[in-house]
């Protein structure tokens, strides 16, 4: 019988030959590139699968890779069913607001018809909405928006999808010669960047994770992998700490000066976390080659974390690409989740979304209910009283809108002490970003950057201007926190690209260039600290504390109950009265002798001559 198993294949053939219809001259071979027959692909027949099997028995011929079992071999054009029945009505509209009227109906419109605020300036808001709400959302908004609003993005399911990384680009790669992976190479030229296959798409968290590692066991001079706590689900919050402690002084060590950067607060953003890795990876890679990075590693410590939010991007990565808070329990059991950034202590605010877990803003039932908030801000004051921490500035990477904003979001009427210095540092990392790559970003307060304001009437010389209503509340944010709580001089939430064409999908192509851009305003802001604006060193501060006490005739017990003023300018010798009626525990009143007269002298700081001003212009 052997010779059956020779003729059962020819057979097959002439079996199928039979079946097949008369007007094709072949049966496309499975083994064949079947995207070029994809056009033409006849319906298989069982004899054909009969026949392939017998030849594969027989001649020992492996199974064909078919690229129909991967998500990232899929046709771009064909999003799976799953995101279609989640996502395949959605839209992206931008409304352009101009009144104080239409900002408060489509505040309450967004309310009542819970929809997802994608992101809101004081000119305009992007809103995400199935196209069956349209009719909805317009019939409770005034005339005037009905025209005002255009379409950013018209299938959200296809945008979603394409947004996922894919095999693609690789293979494109491959078959130019393109073969090397991630390497720990100093080279940091623009090749280096095209080449390294970590930045060329988004990466999941279990990537993520194994990359820190390896990074922390190729650079351990500089390198470790931190934790900064556990999330709700059980998953560590790791960051990486880059820094190089001199290891040769005989004089105690004075409180290591450290700097935050954190991504990934809210789930979606992950361009967010790509930069803070792209940073890491720069800042890692340059030091012993570069002398400005070196140095910067040398008198700071980095504290890199990739996402404050592991639940959340696990989950954009395996269920929704579009969710945006944790995934905690909530007293709804379907509406899981609390923003992070909304759950900070500092100005929570209770009464804005506290009675709807469903919002996408849902601050919580109470201040840090969130658990990564409460574990990153528990982390980050232990380290400042227990382990010989000064953190310096912090940086909370989102997306998106393109804005370097500094304290305070809960409040446009509330003026930070260091308004001068918050602003002179956002401008220069504006700068240095669009020295990067070109791109323009707006520098204005967090609650500024979200609100805007009716001119008075002429007639009322006396009346502030009137704000517009927030579409979001700005209460309990981390940037507040750390400014307020922390005293961390220099406090700052930069939103990344990019504009609005693609929001929270934007393109893996934007991954280096706006990781460039950070980088760049990484090194400036170094730089800038670097350069005694505002940090003085430990022992300076000290002796200036000294001379004060010993002109002034105090004592250590005589000054008891008063608050040191840690924002005085830097080698500063007097302390003027500054009356911040919201910040009284910012401020040192000392009265000078002879100095009662009220008037503006030159010998005024530059932060007392500005509150100065800005009272002048309230009345």
């Amino acid at each position: 019988m052997w010779w059956l198993f020779h003729w059962l294949p020819l057979l097959a053939l002439v079996f199928d030959a039979a079946a097949y219809p008369q007007d094709h001259l072949y049966a496309p071979s499975p083994f064949l590139p079947q995207q070029s027959l994809r056009s033409k692909k006849p319906t298989r027949t069982v004899v054909s699968h009969f026949r392939d099997s017998i030849i594969r028995k027989v001649w020992s011929v492996p199974e064909p890779r078919s690229p129909a079992g991967s998500r990232a071999l899929r046709s771009k054009s064909d999003p799976p069913s799953t995101l279609q029945a989640r996502y395949g009505g959605d839209v992206v509209l931008r409304f352009q607001i101009s009144s104080f009227e239409e900002a408060r109906a489509l505040a309450n419109a967004v309310n009542v018809l819970f929809l997802d605020v994608w992101e809101f300036t004081s000119q305009w808001a992007d809103i995400r909405l199935s196209k069956d709400d349209v009719p909805s959302l317009l019939g409770l908004l005034p005339r005037s928006l009905n025209d005002a609003h255009t379409p950013l993005i018209h299938d959200l399911a296809r945008t979603i999808f394409e947004s996922y990384p894919s095999t693609t680009s690789q293979e494109t790669s491959n078959t130019h010669g393109d073969r090397r992976t991630f390497s720990p190479t100093l080279d940091s030229s623009d090749d280096t960047d095209r080449t390294n296959i970590f930045f060329r798409n988004y990466q999941p968290l279990s990537v993520i994770l194994p990359w820190m590692r390896l990074l922390s066991s190729l650079f351990p001079t500089h390198v470790r992998v931190i934790n900064i706590g556990m999330s709700y689900e059980g998953r560590d919050i790791t960051a990486l700490k880059v820094g190089v402690h001199p290891t040769n002084s005989e004089k105690p060590s004075s409180p290591r000066k450290t700097v935050i950067i954190a991504g990934g607060s809210h789930a979606r953003e992950w361009i967010s976390t790509s930069t803070v890795n792209y940073v890491a990876y720069n800042f890692i890679t340059a030091y012993g080659k570069f002398k400005e990075v070196t140095k910067l590693l040398e008198e700071f410590d980095w504290i890199f974390i990739p996402t404050l939010n592991p639940d959340g991007y696990v989950y954009t990565w395996d269920t929704d690409r579009l969710w945006r808070k944790n995934r905690q329990e909530t007293s709804l059991r379907f509406c899981k989740g609390v923003d992070l950034d909304r759950s900070y202590g500092y100005e929570w605010d209770h009464q804005a979304s506290s009675d709807n877990p469903c919002s996408e803003s849902f601050s919580g039932e109470a201040p840090f209910e969130a658990v990564e908030s409460q574990r990153f801000a528990s982390w980050a004051r232990n380290e400042t009283e227990n382990n010989n921490v000064r953190i310096v500035a912090f940086l909370d990477l989102h997306s998106y809108s393109q804005q370097v904003l500094y304290p305070y979001s809960y409040s446009c009427t509330s003026a930070p002490p260091t308004l001068e210095n918050l602003e002179e540092l956002a401008l220069g990392l504006a700068k240095a970003i669009r020295i990067a790559n070109g791109e323009t970003y707006g520098v204005t307060s967090a609650c500024e950057g979200s609100v805007s304001t009716t001119t008075s009437s002429k007639t009322k010389k006396n009346t502030d201007p009137k704000l517009w209503p927030r579409i979001e509340s700005g209460g309990g944010s981390a940037l507040d926190w750390f400014y307020h709580e922390l005293r961390v001089k220099y406090a700052y939430q930069i939103k990344l690209r990019d504009t609005g064409s693609y929001g929270f999908l934007l393109p893996a192509e934007n991954i280096v260039p706006t990781g460039k851009e950070a980088f760049n305003a990484l090194k400036y802001m170094g730089e800038y600290l670097l350069s005694n604006k505002g940090i003085e060193s430990n022992a300076a501060a000290e002796e200036s504390q000294e001379k004060e006490e010993q002109k002034d005739g105090q004592t250590s017990a005589g000054r008891s109950g008063k608050k040191q003023d840690i924002y005085s300018g830097a080698g500063s010798q007097k302390k003027k009265q500054l009356l911040f009626p919201d910040r009284e525990d910012f401020v040192v009143a000392e009265e000078e002798e002879g100095g009662g007269g009220g008037e503006e002298s030159d010998e005024l700081d530059d932060e007392t001559q500005f509150e100065l001003r800005r009272r002048r212009r309230r009345k």
